[in-house]
């Protein structure tokens, strides 16, 4: 695609990490394909910018489907960047808290990295104590994707598509997997999931990127105002494994049913669950509806005015507040990235379903479709 002038001036303004702009809408929306440096093997890893006509600009790369930057306007249309990341490719090949990768096969936690399914039981690797989280040792986060640009009459967008072979990290079969993210003129990232397989398996796929709405490394979440459409919640034990439970909010530090500042209850460490995740780190079993997209989640910064509204069509959200975050890691910017610096909201099936029957199930099964949503919205008042 030609670059004009005025795309390479937003080109120019876009690669300056942490700064705040105000820039003048693109005449339409666009798609901008560039490199974003190599693999230790040799292979290009690409990174493509999304603007629709309001400025609204997100920047995905094809190393782990990642969300690089995410730039919103606050109230007085001033656009900032909003996700935790890094400027370089360098940085995301170190270990990181997959800084708004694509999480897979399954996302979160299963217990001991071990789970039955029709007879036989299946070892995955151990990642996290004694446990299995995210995918393993080499997830989706560290898979190089293939990438289709999109324009479409919904919006301009990129699709990814990755083949993780019979026995990657433990899984049983070959899994087809197709993620989409599409950038709207009513400034949502829709996220479609799509993933076939040739062998009965387990799968929960989510994106895992950290917001602060204030930008990214500008201090802590604990002001912002969040309401979480869940009446219950799957308590944890010291592993944050879920214990099976799907208790009530109401009167616990787990109530989002109205909006409440972050860290109104994040010290209470005389409360178990807040003293097991450090602060909050547990999926919340979201109010649905009869089908489709529900709404699963409100963010909103006073400061800024930014809000982000989270619509998906999962029955669960984790709810992290950057607890194990500790200023060690430097991201865009060169900006110290503390503990509850950003928060996330992934959308997905509740941790360890594969070991829980009364969970959801998380099964996949050759001739059936994976197909799951996730829309962020973003507003400011």
């Amino acid at each position: 695609m030609p670059l004009t002038r005025r795309t390479a001036v937003a080109i120019t303004l876009a690669s300056l990490a942490g700064c705040s702009k105000t820039l003048p809408p693109p005449e339409k929306p666009k798609i901008i394909k560039e490199s974003f440096g190599k693999l230790p093997d040799g292979q290009d890893v690409e990174i493509y910018t999304l603007s629709n006509k309001n400025g609204v600009e997100v920047r995905i790369m094809t190393y782990g489907g990642v969300v690089v930057s995410l730039r919103t306007p606050d109230r007085k249309a001033t656009l900032d960047d909003i996700v935790l990341g890094f400027d370089r490719i360098e940085d995301y090949l170190k270990e990181n808290p997959f800084f708004g990768a694509l999480v897979g096969r399954y996302g979160n936690r299963i217990a001991k990295g071990k789970f039955r399914l029709g007879g036989k039981q299946y070892t995955l690797a151990v990642n996290n104590g004694e446990n299995h989280l995210h995918g393993g040792l080499k997830g989706f986060d560290k898979a190089l994707w293939t990438a289709k640009p999109l324009d479409t009459t919904a919006g301009v967008g990129v699709e990814l598509t990755h083949t993780s072979p019979d026995g990657e990290e433990g899984y049983p079969g070959t899994l087809q997997v197709t993620v989409t993210y599409t950038l709207t003129d009513q400034n949502e990232v829709k996220i479609d999931y799509l993933a076939t397989t040739d062998k009965e398996t387990v799968v929960n796929l989510t994106n895992h990127s950290y917001f602060n709405l204030r930008g990214a490394g500008e201090g802590e979440i604990i002001s912002t105002e969040l309401t979480i459409n869940a009446d219950k919640f799957t308590p944890v034990d010291k592993g944050l494994i879920p214990t099976g439970e799907m208790r009530p909010v109401k009167g616990t530090p787990f109530d989002f049913t109205k909006p409440k500042p972050i860290g109104q209850n994040i010290y209470d460490e005389s409360d178990e669950q807040i003293k097991f995740g450090g602060g909050y780190d547990h999926n919340f079993v979201l109010n649905k509806g009869a089908g489709g997209l529900t709404k699963a989640a409100e963010a909103y910064d006073s400061k800024t005015g930014r809000v982000l509204e989270v619509f998906t069509t999962e029955p669960g959200v984790q709810f992290y507040t950057g607890n194990f975050l500790d200023g060690k890691l430097y991201g865009k910017g060169n900006k110290a990235y503390n503990k509850r610096f950003a928060f996330c909201l992934e959308t997905q099936h509740y941790p360890d379903s594969p070991n829980k029957p009364e969970f959801p199930t998380t099964t996949l099964r050759p001739g059936e479709k994976y197909q799951s949503q996730t829309t962020w919205k973003f507003s400011a008042r």
